[in-house]
């Protein structure tokens, strides 16, 4: 079966996709000093003897700017909310009012920007060493295909010129989020 570009390409281009997405969805995590319900969803809670996703025991809403609710379906589960927004690590302190928990989403320090920088770039970079990782397999399997006689020599420069030529444009795409992201948080 001869080898084809395109499916190794599609393959490829999936992955890397796949990267970026994850990059795009551990930023949202990041506080900026903006309420977004993204924030939230990546806290777990003790819920009936698991650990379950918040998104599973309620609903997150963002009434205003600098506030997120979450309206919790089961009463019982209300300080456990609170208990797991609290012990999150994002320096939230949420408050319960009946089935609601309100987190005022407090102003950010000028410590805690750099922080949070810190880790959108360490969040960028674990986004790079994946894309790169995609390259790498795709190479190994170009020359697999060379070695096996599936292409010629010169087919395998041109397959390997355009998987960096792709891997080249997803680190452009991370690195423009990188950027983005710093100024979003760096901005007062």
């Amino acid at each position: 079966m001869p080898a084809d570009l395109t499916s190794l390409k599609q393959d490829l281009t999936r992955r890397m996709e796949g990267a970026v997405e994850t990059l795009r969805k551990d930023q949202s995590g990041l506080r900026t000093g903006r309420a977004s319900p993204a924030l939230l969803e990546p806290i777990r809670v003790e819920a009936y003897g698991t650990m379950t996703p918040l998104t599973q025991v309620g609903t997150i809403a963002v009434p205003e700017a600098r506030m997120i609710t979450v309206q919790v379906w089961d009463r019982s589960l209300v300080n456990s909310v609170v208990a797991a927004i609290r012990d999150s690590g994002l320096g939230l302190n949420p408050g319960a009012d009946g089935q609601t928990v309100r987190v005022p989403i407090p102003q950010l320090t000028a410590e805690r920007r750099v922080e949070l920088a810190k880790a959108a770039n360490r969040y960028a970079e674990s986004a790079r060493i994946a894309v790169r990782a995609v390259r790498r397999d795709g190479m190994e399997q170009i020359k697999g295909f060379e070695k096996k006689s599936e292409i010629s020599k010169d087919e395998a420069e041109d397959w390997s010129g355009e998987v960096q030529k792709l891997t080249d444009s997803y680190v452009k795409r991370i690195d423009e989020l990188a950027v983005d992201k710093d100024r979003e948080i760096r901005q007062v």
